[in-house]
């Protein structure tokens, strides 16, 4: 008599974990249904308005049917100011991200590695600013950065919005250190390597997905800024897409369908951006949580 073995995952059968996971898809299926509307409908919205002309927009039996235009993305790409504000938000986004990971790479190893008050203190601190509002900050930094003079630079909105992503980024950078077995920092020091080397070498090449991930994150988070722009940069023609967006609001009116080809133009990036990373945002995170 031959005896088939039950096949094991992770020591557990694999039929009672198929039945743990389809108890959930009825749940699943009409949540991501109201998600995609919730979600959808708006950008829909934008896309449809952005090809009609400004007559159509206030006519409601033009809703769907209308003839599209491109009118307003050739005005739109026309405009002088578009690459400049395209450059600014680049640079801030850019010089956001970089300077983010140089603070929070470091201090979330420190944090992930040392266990202790000191620790839970910092965390707390951690997860206080990161609850403070952004315009809480906004006076303060202004009258600093006014003091030592250097408003109305690229790098005074790149330190103000570091200084606020920081929090951010080290809460989530540690869980991705933690993951990280403490073997392998134990044989870097029994080959004699040092901390920084072991840092550098082996923590840092191991967790490169994490930082990937955070980095994706802040220079996302980083695109769309805009109360900082538009108080440190004294002069209108350095603001960002962000700030270039609100400047179509006027006392006149608002020109309803170059507002959105603005919106789509601006947002082709970042889209594009979240498309290629998509895999590395989701398995990134699903690594972070799960030490």
């Amino acid at each position: 008599m031959t005896v088939t073995p039950i096949p094991l995952t992770d020591g557990m059968p694999e039929r009672p974990r198929r039945r743990r996971t389809r108890r959930f898809e009825p749940v699943a299926g009409p949540l991501r249904f109201v998600l995609f509307l919730v979600y959808g409908i708006p950008i829909l919205w934008i896309v449809l308005t952005s090809l009609k002309s400004p007559r159509e927009v206030i006519t409601s039996q033009a809703s769907l049917l209308f003839t599209p235009t491109v009118d307003a993305y050739v005005a739109a790409l026309a405009d002088s100011g578009l690459f400049s504000a395209f450059t600014q938000s680049m640079l801030i986004a850019s010089g956001t991200t970089v300077l983010t990971l140089m603070v929070a790479v470091p201090a979330g190893y420190g944090l992930a590695r040392v266990d202790g008050r000191v620790t839970t203190v910092a965390l707390g601190l951690l997860i206080v600013l990161q609850m403070l509002p952004q315009t809480a900050s906004v006076i303060p930094l202004f009258q600093i950065f006014g003091s030592w003079r250097i408003l109305d630079q690229t790098s005074t909105v790149v330190l103000a919005n570091t200084a606020h992503l920081i929090p951010f980024a080290i809460i989530l950078l540690r869980p991705f250190f933690r993951s990280v077995p403490e073997a392998l920092q134990e044989a870097a020091a029994i080959d004699g390597a040092s901390t920084f080397r072991t840092f550098f070498s082996v923590m840092l090449p191991v967790a490169r997905n994490g930082v990937a991930t955070t980095g994706t994150l802040v220079f996302l988070m980083s695109w769309g800024e805009f109360l900082y722009s538009v108080n440190f940069f004294l002069s209108p023609g350095k603001y960002p897409l962000s700030a270039l967006l609100a400047q179509q609001v006027s006392a006149f009116g608002i020109d309803w369908p170059g507002l959105m080809a603005l919106a789509v133009i601006t947002s082709v990036p970042i889209l594009s951006l979240f498309g290629f990373t998509y895999r590395l945002l989701r398995e990134g995170l699903t690594l972070g949580a799960v030490k």
